[in-house]
């Protein structure tokens, strides 16, 4: 119903000089769209009280209504032209006056789980990079279009959204950062099984995936009451996250699934220092895939026991001290995690192993992630126990992976199978924690029941041949020179 009004929305920021990459399509698609909704939740709760015989307070004051600005209405509640701002005007009141007004809401609300509040916050990172207002008044028009009032029309919505942040994923390395495919972050979850009443944590939620898909599932489960409904609103889902665009993008998406003032903090989550932290700061579960690759300062590494400039490491660290006791956690992390022989890594290893039960070990064939060019592993495991065996299952789709040929939830349906007991099969195997080196705490074990590889050969000789078939071309073009 709503999919060719996404794409006429794309098209109306195509032509518009102020956005360039879908990394922008998205931020601003994003901020009209969260406004859009704000204006159908205003008028459900207006509703909500009149039945009620209570009264109401709006959000917004009369003049930053979305049907003052966005789309004024006549009589017969048909578009009115005639008081809808356009070109410069549009822009000038978009800038100087609406986007402070929602500034403002922040230091206005009563406290930061409030859906004021979040006003505040994401038009603090936001900006409007519409440059012409007949092309915002176009815009606009058609995100006027959409609708939030009921739960299928939101369930659409929610799909399409699902499908931008992918095509920004797959814009290029940027937008990858933000976009852990679906089908991994389900199969992920359906291991880990969360049930309601319990916390789950993402710190470094990119777009919010994990925190979406879990609160589907975990509204799929039967005979939920109200209270359940209460509780998945309120009390179970927390997410951190550093950059402004994946904040608000995640934040939009929270919402269109159905949660509807999201617990999401804007912060740096490595600032915080993990010796500090409190059984109240602690979680039930982590599901996660943070950032690789990034290198982190003198001063952040400073908040870790093991200190290391890779991203990743400091978050591992931080989820493994965030779980409560007997708290399950799936990390997607770089597959060089089990076999780097620097001292963080092997410290890492160890403190893993040793204060964690890390049960399963997934091994993701490489080009899981677009454009990320490395291979990663998921880590499952539960906190308080030490590890004494690991399960590993070698995920091998049986063909390239890629734009064309992405992940699918088949390609998963075995490791989620398997893993319920841990079954040994041509792709999976275990190990015991006394056959792992104690010295170095290697991970990286090969398939014991995959085919013999050919074993690597030294680059003497792999020089020795190439000089060997120079040698007889060589004989072999001075032949053909004699009959010429």
């Amino acid at each position: 119903m709503f999919e060719q009004t996404f794409k006429n929305i794309d098209d109306v920021l195509w032509k518009e000089a102020g956005c360039t990459t879908e990394l922008d399509y998205t931020e601003q698609t994003s901020w009209m769209l969260f406004l859009r909704y704000l204006d159908d939740l205003e008028a459900s709760r207006e509703l909500e009280a009149e039945l009620d015989s209570k009264s109401y307070s709006p959000i917004f004051d009369k003049q930053h209504r979305w049907s003052s600005w966005a789309a004024p209405k006549d009589a017969d509640g048909k578009f009115d032209h005639d008081r809808a701002l356009v070109g410069d005007d549009l822009i000038d009141f978009v800038n100087a006056d609406l986007f402070p007004y929602l500034q403002g809401f922040k230091a206005r609300a009563d406290s930061p789980d409030t859906i004021e509040y979040k006003i505040g916050e994401i038009f603090g990172e936001i900006k409007n990079k519409f440059t012409s207002g007949y092309s915002l008044r176009d815009a606009l028009e058609l995100i006027d279009r959409l609708s939030f009032r009921s739960q299928d029309q939101k369930h659409e919505l929610s799909h399409l959204y699902e499908a931008k942040i992918k095509n920004m994923g797959n814009a290029g390395r940027n937008g990858g950062e933000y976009y852990t495919p679906r089908p991994l972050i389900r199969a992920m979850i359906e291991v880990v099984d969360p049930q309601v009443g319990e916390t789950i944590y993402d710190g470094a939620c990119g777009s919010g995936g994990f925190l979406c898909e879990t609160y589907e599932y975990l509204r799929a489960k039967p005979n939920l009451g109200t209270a359940d409904l209460r509780t998945l609103q309120e009390r179970t889902f927390i997410g951190k996250e550093k950059k402004s665009l994946a904040y608000v993008i995640a934040t939009m998406n929270m919402i269109l699934h159905g949660i509807e003032a999201p617990n999401l903090i804007h912060t740096n989550t490595l600032t915080e220092n993990v010796m500090d932290l409190q059984e109240k700061d602690k979680f039930d579960i982590v599901l996660a895939n943070p950032p690789f690759g990034g290198k982190e300062r003198k001063e952040v590494q400073q908040n870790f026991p093991i200190k290391t400039s890779e991203t990743a490491f400091l978050f591992l660290q931080h989820f493994i001290r965030s779980l409560k006791a007997g708290g399950r956690a799936a990390i997607v992390i770089k597959n060089t995690f089990l076999s780097n022989t620097d001292n963080a890594s092997v410290a890492l290893r160890k403190e893993l192993l040793e204060s964690c039960n890390l049960h399963t070990i997934l091994d993701m064939p490489g080009g899981t992630f677009l454009g990320a060019g490395v291979k990663t592993v998921v880590l499952f495991f539960e906190k308080g126990e030490p590890t004494k065996r690991v399960w590993h299952y070698k995920l091998d789709p049986g063909r390239n992976m890629g734009k064309t040929n992405p992940l699918n939830d088949d390609d998963l349906a075995e490791f989620v199978k398997l893993q319920s007991d841990r079954a040994d099969s041509d792709k999976s195997w275990t190990v015991a924690i006394e056959d792992i080196d104690k010295s170095s705490f290697d991970l990286s074990v090969r398939n014991p029941n995959a085919p013999e590889e050919a074993p690597l050969r030294s680059p003497d000789e792999i020089i020795a041949e190439m000089k060997k078939l120079d040698e007889e071309s060589a004989k072999i073009i001075a032949q053909i020179e004699t009959m010429l």
